[in-house]
């Protein structure tokens, strides 16, 4: 792999990949709000609704382990331009959706759009936290502040998508706004291969697939971790948390629908936003400025203590309730706001770690293995979302939640002040 640049001949090139990432995840989010909106109206169930983002989540997974092979080979750019291009591919084909089709083959079709998309949100998901390693300063918390950054502000952006999405079906309809959202990643895209700066490595040839499996003990227990928590995110976040509040706001009129799609948009967005706007701020609530990397590291555990307590208390409050009534409701957007906040500093955490875990020369290989981990915890989030959801209520999925999360507290607290070789867990 070829040297990284300095620092600030690196910035037009972070500052190129982060601009790309932000348009890529604003179109990821009003995607996913489009679809989960739309087809909820037209009567799916929440299972149904889970199957269409599986595999998304499964593509995940399989594309972050051959993504850091493909960027290690061929480059970082090439992982960007192909995500960029494979999710302009995924909103063109939605418009082919005739809705004179059986609900099984919709979903079929839906579930493989889905799938193409996840492996265009890996490729440029691995590409860009991939070049924050070989471009951020070396020194004090820089690597901290850029990769904190770069995350906070990609979730900033999806928050928006999620209002994007929801104000888009309301006001144009569902073919407008694919249209649409992929004309503009086209400009984007175009832009991006004319104007792109140098700084990014171009790869090496003798890079081996086998290469993706880390040896380090560290960056397989923090993939653990991040399989629990982002999989205690999802299994509300994706089906749960949305169903419920569509059936506490809307009255079954066609305007109280759209009143509906507004509030939910609203609040998803207000949730990703703030994740990210805290995301960012990571670095300054944990102090990384002063502190090492060894209290950071025992930092993972705490926080995700700190976390498990939120969703446990809302389902036990939801245990208590009569029912849906304004307390609760307000309850449960205090409760999911607090719960955003703190996920935010153990994601932003988790994204600095593994960054501080890996080499320069393995980087995508080991980004790409811990996102496939990230994946795999999405998927588990996505599947359970909607079956918790349609056993237990809004009540089973906040329950399992806090499951997970102590989970990932557990496997937080293996995480070692050094990374000495070992076999794979």
């Amino acid at each position: 792999m070829t040297q990284a640049p300095a620092p600030a001949q690196g910035l037009p090139a972070y500052f190129a990949v982060t601009s790309a990432y932000w348009a890529f995840m604003l179109t990821d989010g009003a995607l996913r709000m489009l679809i989960l909106l739309d087809f909820h109206a037209m009567g799916f169930s929440p299972v149904q609704l889970a199957y269409l983002f599986v595999l998304y989540e499964i593509a995940g997974m399989a594309t972050n382990l051959s993504a850091g092979w493909i960027a290690a080979r061929f480059g970082l750019t090439s992982t960007l331009y192909a995500g960029l291009s494979l999710q302009i591919v995924a909103l063109l084909a939605l418009t082919q959706l005739d809705p004179n089709w059986q609900i099984a083959t919709t979903v079929v079709f839906v579930m493989l759009v889905q799938g193409l998309s996840g492996v265009a949100k890996d490729l440029a998901k691995m590409s860009s936290k991939s070049a924050v390693k070989l471009l951020a300063p070396s020194t004090g918390d820089g690597l901290f502040r850029w990769v904190a950054v770069l995350t906070g502000s990609k979730n900033a952006i999806k928050g928006m998508g999620f209002l994007l999405g929801a104000g888009l079906l309301a006001s144009f309809g569902f073919m407008t706004a694919v249209l649409g959202m992929a004309l503009i990643l086209g400009l984007i895209l175009f832009s991006l291969i004319i104007a792109m700066p140098p700084g990014l490595p171009r790869g090496r040839k003798g890079a081996k697939f086998s290469e993706v499996f880390s040896e380090s003990r560290n960056v397989n227990w923090l993939s653990a971790a991040r399989v629990f928590l982002f999989g205690a995110r999802d299994i509300w976040f994706v089906v749960g948390i949305p169903i419920y509040f569509y059936a506490v706001f809307s009255d079954g009129t066609e305007e109280g629908n759209r009143a509906a799609f507004f509030l939910i948009g609203s609040f998803m967005a207000i949730w990703t936003i703030l994740y990210g706007i805290v995301q960012a701020s990571a670095p300054r609530i944990l102090k990384a400025a002063s502190r090492s990397e060894v209290q950071l590291i025992g930092s993972a555990r705490t926080w995700a203590l700190l976390l498990m307590a939120v969703p446990a208390a809302l389902a036990l409050a939801l245990l208590v309730s009569d029912g849906p009534a304004p307390w609760l409701t307000m309850t449960l957007i205090a409760g999911l706001l607090v719960f955003g906040a703190i996920f935010a500093v153990n994601s932003s955490l988790h994204s600095y770690l593994i960054l501080a875990f890996t080499k320069a020369e393995r980087v995508t290989m080991d980004v790409g293995f811990y996102y496939m981990a990230n994946a795999a915890g999405r998927l588990m989030g996505t599947v359970l979302s909607g079956l918790t959801y349609q056993l237990g209520g809004l009540t089973a999925c906040l329950g399992t939640a806090a499951t997970m999360v102590a989970l990932s507290a557990l496997a937080a607290g293996q995480l070692q002040d050094k990374t000495p070789k070992g076999p794979v867990i």
